[in-house]
């Protein structure tokens, strides 16, 4: 039987308008699936955004939503779950509203781990607003702002969620659309701040601009340059010059909405 992608959608929101090719439809029927695996009530599930093409996803499904300022949907999104920490709640964001101008939120959620999924829509450019470079725009390549090429180099966001303490670390790509599910669904499932690094593409203002081929050929593209955490694990050898994906860190430590809770009831006392 087909998925009913339907009893998460609003009515008469589609077709969406995402640039043809753009794989952030996949991302997001990935995070529906996601969704729809761990049984998450509508009506307790919140969905953020910030400001950019991922942001879009808020006004096509059917859950409580917002869509908020550039670079603040982790806060906004700490500021539900600390008042309502019952709920689930997901955050989506692109590699610019995530990590440029909305990177002291994501550093110090990792750092509180409170119980947010953040999904970062990680096509390399900020595509909505003109194709300038992002923070996860690889050194060397073009965008309106880097003509020439960039002359920095990228985050690389696995790490730098690690490295700021969130408990549940993945990366997936849009093509490998089923496993991106299972990391989604991990995600969500994890009790903790969990970070899916979701490699996608922009065929518009990334692609063209680098001469990448077509949609296809960018998505293809990941296929033949991507290898499983698991893998490497046994033959370290297999990372040279791939992109490694899978779950990078699930580690059990105290939730900041729990702390808060034990504060407030010392207090109380």
């Amino acid at each position: 039987m087909a998925f009913d992608y339907a009893q998460y959608m609003r009515p008469g929101k589609l077709p969406h308008i995402w640039c043809p090719g753009c794989a952030h439809g996949i991302v997001m029927k990935s995070i529906i699936r996601a969704i729809d695996r761990e049984q998450l009530d509508k009506d307790n599930t919140v969905l953020v955004s910030g400001i950019g093409c991922a942001s879009r996803m808020p006004g096509y499904v059917d859950f409580n939503t917002l869509h908020t300022t550039h670079g603040r949907a982790l806060g906004f999104a700490t500021g539900v779950k600390m008042a309502k920490p019952s709920m689930d709640v997901i955050v989506v964001s692109g590699d610019g509203d995530a990590l440029a101008i909305g990177g002291n939120h994501f550093i110090h959620s990792c750092r509180r781990n409170i119980n947010i999924t953040l999904i970062v829509f990680n096509n390399n450019i900020y595509g909505m607003t003109g194709g300038q470079f992002s923070p996860t725009t690889p050194h060397g390549k073009l965008a309106s702002t880097t003509p020439y090429g960039n002359p920095d180099y990228a985050f690389d966001v696995v790490d730098l969620a690690i490295g700021a303490g969130a408990s549940y670390v993945a990366r997936g790509t849009a093509y490998h659309s089923v496993p991106l599910t299972r990391l989604i669904a991990d995600g969500i499932a994890h009790r903790g701040f969990s970070v899916i690094d979701a490699l996608c593409t922009c065929p518009t203002t990334y692609g063209r601009r680098n001469k990448l081929g077509s949609a296809t050929d960018m998505l293809l593209w990941f296929k033949g340059n991507t290898v499983g955490k698991k893998i490497v694990d046994k033959k370290p050898e297999k990372a040279e010059g791939k992109i490694v994906t899978g779950v990078f860190r699930q580690d059990e430590k105290p939730e900041y909405c729990d702390e808060y809770a034990k504060i407030i009831e010392k207090v109380s006392d």
